[in-house]
């Protein structure tokens, strides 16, 4: 599990660690994401029918960013969105933000809460190549506002698109 750090200009809140995993499959990825806290003070979206939802980073969610080779903030990815509630998003741009359309891919969530832990496992079927550099992070809502969580950053605000929150490299099934 990779350790997600909160975004520095964002006031420590219910949840104080958030880790998540991801390992290729022969038709795509699974992804495991936690949240450790008190879970009873953030915004879980409640359970509802699983499917392609836009806005879903507008609360709790977790995400994935995706870029085949060495990229760069001009190389495609594509981008998925991952929300408790079962619902998801996937997302392909040509470049940084750059014309995004719906991305090919079906995805079966499941969530668990308890004991402090938010849990997200993810199985997402999609064309995924390899190698990649990959972004795993979260948005974690809390009375109205948003904290932001990523393996890394990059300078200023955040901003889950840039390149710098790519730090982990997947070379192989």
């Amino acid at each position: 599990m990779e350790n997600l750090i909160l975004h520095p200009a964002c006031a420590p809140g219910a949840i104080h660690a958030i880790t998540a995993s991801i390992e290729p499959t022969d038709t795509g990825c699974r992804a495991v994401f936690e949240a450790h806290g008190a879970i009873d003070g953030i915004t879980i979206p409640p359970l509802t029918e699983a499917g392609r939802f836009d806005d879903l980073w507008k609360t709790t969610c977790f995400e994935i960013f995706w870029q085949t080779g060495e990229g760069g903030d001009g190389a495609p990815y594509r981008e998925f969105n991952l929300s408790p509630s079962s619902r998801w998003a996937c997302y392909d741009f040509d470049a940084f933000r750059l014309n995004s359309r719906d991305g090919s891919a079906e995805v079966e969530i499941s969530v668990a809460v308890g004991g402090g832990v938010l849990k997200l496992v993810a199985d997402i079927v999609s064309d995924l190549p390899l190698p990649a550099n990959i972004a795993l992070n979260a948005i974690i809502e809390e009375d109205g506002v948003n904290r932001y969580w990523a393996l890394a950053f990059p300078d200023g605000k955040p901003e889950f698109h840039s390149q710098a929150n790519r730090k982990l490299r997947v070379e192989a099934r």
